[in-house]
C-alpha cells in the first residue's frame, strides 16, 4: 500500500533574523508553519521559495518584533494539524502574552488538563509555528528551561526569553 504523497505548502519565504534563516510555509489565508535554522539547515531548504502576500506581511511582523517594535502577531496561524489535545495546548500557547510566561502546570490547567504536565511538554514541542506561538513563553514551576526543541534548542530560547524581558533560572 503506498503512503500518501506528504502535504506540501503552497506558499514558502526564507527570511533572516537574528536567530538565524527562518522558513515560513503557508497559503493564502494562514501561515502553516515557521522553522528556524538547526544545524546549519532547513526542513525545506531543497524548495524553490514560493512567497505570497500573506507570508511577505508575516515575515515583516517578524522583523518588527526582532526590532522590539511588535509585540503581537497579526497574521493567522493554522493550528489545525495536530491532535484535539495539540490544538488545544497550542491555543493556550497563543494566548500568553508578549513578556509574560506559564509553567507547564499552569498551561495544562488553562486548557483544563491538570497533570498532563508530560503530555503539554510533547504538545508544546510539536508547536508548528514556534515565535508566532509562543512556545518559548512556557517554563518549568521553578523558573527553568527544560528544553526546546526549535532553532538551535536552549540557545534559541534563551535569546527569546531575554528579547521579551522575561526572567528565568539559569
Amino acid at each position: 500500500m503506498n503512503s500518501p504523497a506528504p502535504l506540501l505548502p503552497p506558499n514558502l519565504i526564507r527570511v533572516q533574523s537574528p536567530l538565524g534563516d527562518l522558513e515560513l510555509t503557508g497559503d493564502d489565508d494562514d501561515v502553516w508553519s515557521l522553522a528556524i535554522i538547526r544545524d546549519g539547515h532547513l526542513p525545506l531548504e531543497g524548495l524553490p521559495e514560493a512567497p505570497n502576500a500573506l507570508l511577505r506581511r508575516a515575515a515583516a511582523e517578524l522583523a518588527e518584533y526582532f526590532a522590539g517594535a511588535r509585540v503581537t502577531f497579526d497574521v493567522p496561524v493554522r493550528l489545525n494539524r495536530g491532535t484535539e489535545f495539540q490544538q488545544s495546548v497550542w491555543r493556550g500557547l497563543a494566548a500568553i502574552p508578549f513578556g509574560d510566561h506559564l509553567s507547564y502546570g499552569e498551561l495544562g490547567r488553562s486548557i483544563g488538563k491538570s497533570g498532563a504536565g508530560r503530555a503539554i511538554g510533547g504538545a508544546v514541542g510539536a508547536n508548528p509555528a514556534p515565535i508566532l506561538v509562543g512556545c518559548h513563553r512556557v517554563l518549568a514551576s521553578n523558573g527553568r528551561i527544560t528544553g526546546f526543541s526549535a532553532g538551535e534548542g536552549i540557545p534559541t530560547k534563551q535569546w527569546l526569553l531575554r528579547h521579551e524581558g522575561i526572567e528565568y533560572v539559569g
